[in-house]
């Protein structure tokens, strides 16, 4: 079965009606497609080109990508996830030694870091303005997301013949507010799990994104966003590819409903909490779906 992922209209984020959708998306199922975006499909189609480039370098070269915060750089394939891999660059758009760091580690050719650093710019961009429209929904104009850390992830499913019906990661929601994500156009495998429980396939669409609220958007709006669960099945034998930039939480650290929010609807649902120790927890007990987020919960 195919999801239902609502479709916004990045040029017209202006008018009332596609307020509206974007509300409905966020409130609903918590994610959505995004089409009409600055982001050149040129550009999008590049920055793909180099995701392969340094997803095939050698091992030994790969592990050079050492994380900042835990798992923000080489992600191996591992035990419950063995088809998976990653790599990323964290908080780079406040600090450019972060990119250099990261070409000097791959020895990326100049033509990659170029794009690299075109596409960054253009989706850091895109994600932070997509942010404040998400907040402007619900009257909040007062957050500067652009200073939020961000993380840059490429990720690669290491599929072939013999590993179809196999988890490539299994079911989580994002840690962060929202992930603005380039899925692979050719090669399914992204599926959504709905408000009836049931597992549905995610259609790929060129020269779009996908917006996902993850746990940090979800206490933030005050249980008003959702955050969506989601997984990924090797369905077809074709190596698979998505990339995009995750936005994190406040530079403090600090996760809790905005006090506007946490007013209009009789307190907050979640005591505040540091987004550390929410990444540590799920990275410790493996955990990654609304249990994180029960701890903190306000009875």
């Amino acid at each position: 079965m195919e999801a239902n992922v609502p479709v916004v209209d990045f040029e017209k984020l202006s008018e009332g009606e596609e307020w509206k959708k974007l509300r409905e998306a966020c409130e609903e199922c918590g994610i959505f497609r995004v089409i009409n975006h600055p982001i050149s499909e040129t550009l999008m189609k590049e920055m793909k080109s180099a995701v392969k480039f340094w997803h095939d370098l050698p091992l030994e070269t790969k592990i050079r990508n050492k994380s900042i915060i835990p798992d923000s750089g080489y992600i191996p394939p591992f035990p419950s996830s063995p088809l998976y891999e990653a790599m990323g660059i964290y908080d780079y758009h406040k600090s450019p030694q972060a990119l250099e760091d990261f070409f000097s580690q791959l020895d990326l050719p100049p033509r990659y870091r170029e794009i690299v650093k075109e596409y960054g710019k253009a989706i850091h961009d895109l994600a932070s303005t997509i942010a404040q429209k998400m907040a402007k929904c619900l009257g909040i104009v007062d957050v500067d997301f652009k200073d939020w850390p961000f993380l840059l992830r490429t990720i690669k499913y290491n599929f072939s013949p013999e590993n179809v019906g196999e988890m490539g990661i299994m079911l989580h929601s994002d840690t962060g507010f929202i992930t603005l994500l380039q899925d692979d156009e050719t090669v399914t495998g992204l599926e959504l799990l709905d408000d009836s429980g049931l597992l549905k396939k995610v259609t790929p669409k060129s020269g779009s994104f996908l917006c996902i609220v993850g746990d940090v958007g979800h206490v933030w709006s005050n249980e008003k966003f959702w955050n969506a669960r989601h997984r990924v099945i090797c369905k077809e034998t074709c190596t698979r590819y998505s990339f995009g930039i995750f936005m994190l939480a406040a530079r403090d650290g600090i996760v809790e409903a905005h006090p506007k929010l946490a007013e209009l609807n009789g307190g907050p649902r979640y005591r505040p909490f540091n987004y550390a120790d929410l990444r540590e927890f799920r990275i410790l007990t493996g955990k990654r779906n609304a249990e994180v987020l029960d701890q903190y919960r306000i009875a």
